[in-house]
């Protein structure tokens, strides 16, 4: 039977199900290993309510503890379990039941000192961490931008006045020295038999001309 003070109360999670208890209940839940008559602390409370003051669990409420003692431990009636494929020719039958322990609740208690992980961090200041030095032969991302940007100031491009592109002046003698040799690579142009004709036929007229320009003069 419940105690006469109803406000008192416990959520507890036995076997991944959640129990609403009190003191002097008797419990049925899945079953539990122990012998009859052995004390049990179910130590995972959800929620408890001490008189007008709730205590809700994150999960759990620290230092919440319900004391039980196994009464007796049961199986529940025979359930039949049958499996069927159609046009598969597969049958399965099988019976299942379901065991269970009844609990008698003794009380419900909650320890006031505080938790182990708070108690260990009490009047204790956190070291602090050493400063990352940075390895031998590497430089820091500060650093390494820096001496790029020196880098950059000490070194500036000169624009050639041809191509107008950042390169430095000494480009200007290998881009002339590039042309010589191309030009010296570059394969003679064949000229075409109607070019050659009138090309004879220029000669040829000139050569009148100055003859015709000789006779004159004398």
């Amino acid at each position: 039977m419940p105690t006469e003070n109803p406000t008192q109360y416990a959520i507890v999670n036995v076997a991944g199900k959640q129990f609403r208890v009190e003191a002097g209940q008797e419990l049925k839940v899945p079953h539990t290993d122990g012998e009859v008559g052995a004390n049990l602390s179910l130590g995972q409370v959800l929620f408890y309510q001490d008189g007008s003051t709730p205590h809700f669990g994150q999960p759990l409420v620290p230092g919440a503890t319900v004391d039980a003692t196994i009464l007796g431990h049961g199986r529940d009636p025979k359930i039949t379990v049958f499996k069927f494929r159609r046009r598969k020719g597969y049958r399965k039958k099988v019976g299942h039941r379901q065991g269970f322990s009844i609990l008698r609740i003794n009380g419900i208690s909650m320890s006031k000192s505080k938790p182990a992980a708070e108690a260990k961090g009490v009047g204790r200041v956190a070291p602090k961490s050493p400063g990352i030095k940075p390895a031998a032969g590497k430089s820091s991302p500060k650093a390494a931008a820096a001496k790029s940007g020196t880098a950059r100031k000490a070194a500036p491009k000169v624009r050639s006045a041809k191509t107008g592109t950042g390169k430095p002046a000494a480009g200007a003698k290998t881009t002339s020295a590039a042309k010589k040799t191309a030009a010296k690579n570059a394969a003679p142009v064949k000229k075409s038999p109607a070019a050659k004709k009138t090309g004879s036929g220029t000669e040829a007229a000139g050569g009148r001309k100055k003859a015709g320009g000789s006779q004159g003069k004398s």
